[in-house]
């Protein structure tokens, strides 16, 4: 008997794979700043735990700097804005505390925010046991009223990076109001040189970064993405779990020069009164991957 093969028709009419159609989703490139989930990068309990680790961690520079570089650059904080008793400082996006506990040794009175519950939760533990009198307060420091001025306002790691134009004024505004007049911010960023140095890229692994992103096996494709005349990248992470729902998780980090920090910081009525290689104190270089400013309010 004598069978034939179906037409398949014209290549036009036929019917996208639906593979195909999820690929096409995940290294499809979205607007600058499109799409913002730092919420289930940072606050969702199993990578709140997995970032607490990495925090604690006193060897490595991911989510903390290594423990060494912590103390030194504590010991220089300290002595920089003459920290002791009478002194106010607050550190957005403090962690598990890993400055705020140094500081508070000064005798300063140090207040801490962050929105991970988990490392909030181990700040305060931490700050019980050694007896330090550390004002932590869990919330999103973009909603953040404070109740009093401080003389030191602190966001380190590179934080200020990972906000959006729109976000990065709504949070100078609240600097500069809880500002005391003398007071001042010691803010790092990423610089224009580690900018040039990154490269878009794209691959695909499973349990990427040590199931980093779920307990259970999952695949994670990870795209980068650079926005060349925004000076931003991208890390984009579409991840695929054996159970549950895909997600995709977006990591945005804005890219600064000295000039285009302070011109974002004049719209602020802020100004940078020194800059630094790093939050240690060490001589300005414009070649290092990041920077660090002192800044303070403008005349």
């Amino acid at each position: 008997m004598k069978t034939t093969k179906p037409a398949l028709g014209p290549p036009r009419a036929r019917k996208k794979w639906a593979m195909f159609e999820d690929l096409e989703k995940i290294h499809t490139k979205p607007g600058v700043f499109e799409v913002y989930t730092a919420q289930s990068l940072w606050a969702e309990a199993h990578r709140a735990q997995q970032m607490l680790q990495f925090h604690l961690d006193g060897q490595i520079d991911v989510s903390s700097r290594n423990h060494v570089f912590l103390d030194r650059s504590s010991a220089w904080i300290t002595k920089q804005f003459d920290l002791g008793p009478g002194k106010t400082v607050c550190d957005f996006g403090c962690g598990p505390g890993l400055y705020t506990a140094r500081l508070a040794a000064s005798g300063a009175r140090v207040s801490g925010i962050d929105f991970s519950h988990s490392s909030i939760t181990y700040a305060r533990a931490q700050a019980a046991k050694a007896g330090l009198p550390i004002s932590y307060h869990e919330g999103n420091y973009l909603e953040f009223i404070p109740q009093q001025r401080f003389d030191l306002i602190t966001m380190i790691m590179c934080d200020y990076c990972a906000l959006s134009p729109e976000q990065r004024q709504k949070l100078l505004g609240i600097w500069r109001d809880c500002l005391g007049d003398d007071g001042a911010i010691l803010l790092d960023v990423y610089s224009m040189a580690a900018f040039a140095r990154r490269e878009e890229t794209s691959f695909c692994e499973k349990n990427q970064l040590g199931h980093f992103w779920y307990a259970e096996d999952y695949y994670a494709f990870v795209n980068s993405f650079k926005y060349e005349s925004e000076a931003v990248m991208l890390d984009k992470y579409s991840l695929f779990p054996a159970r549950g729902k895909p997600e995709t998780v977006y990591n945005w980090l804005q890219y600064f020069s000295l000039e285009s920090l302070s011109a974002e910081l004049a719209q602020a009525g802020l100004q940078i009164d020194q800059s630094f290689r790093d939050v240690a104190g060490q001589p300005f270089s414009p070649e290092h991957d990041e920077f660090a400013v002192i800044i303070k309010k403008l005349a």
